[in-house]
């Protein structure tokens, strides 16, 4: 199974390419992570329902056929880390690979988010993007740690 992080925004702070990098590195075989980085759209004399549009664009060609799709976004579901593990568990049996969605500055558009399989929530609060990543990509390497019992993730 792969994991794959879809992110709009292209450049992120040093620290944030780092920490995502680390996690990325220490992720298991049986969960292979690749970061996407999506151009985020120009916003120079367009609405944000256009501008959500286009990225959304970007995000779903860049979805590989097939995959779970999550979106992230402050209004979802909120989980546990081993409530994550067993929604990780579960895809892991399916077979199929996972697309986590990390919208721009203006959110994802409504239509991802109508289509897709799971709306999660990092948290309530409104996180940087480059944090947002981090945060997942962490979260992700705790949930496998979990499954596989590495000892990193402490109750």
């Amino acid at each position: 199974m792969r994991l794959i992080v879809l992110a709009v925004g292209e450049r992120l702070p040093e620290w944030a390419q780092a920490a995502c990098a680390e996690y990325a590195r220490r992720m298991p075989r049986e969960a292979r992570l690749q970061v996407v980085p999506v151009r985020a759209q120009r916003r120079v004399g367009l609405s944000t329902d256009k501008i959500r549009a286009a990225e959304a664009e970007r995000l779903a060609a860049r979805c590989p056929a097939g995959a779970w799709r999550v979106v992230l976004d402050e209004r979802g579901r909120q989980v546990s880390t081993r409530e994550l593990a067993g929604l990780l568990q579960g895809w892991m049996a399916s077979g199929r690979d996972v697309a986590f969605f990390i919208g721009g500055a203006d959110g994802l558009a409504e239509d991802l988010l109508i289509h897709a399989d799971l709306d999660l929530a990092l948290s309530r609060l409104t996180l940087p993007h480059a944090l947002a990543r981090v945060v997942l990509i962490e979260q992700l390497y705790r949930a496998m740690s979990l499954i596989t019992g590495h000892p990193y993730h402490r109750d």
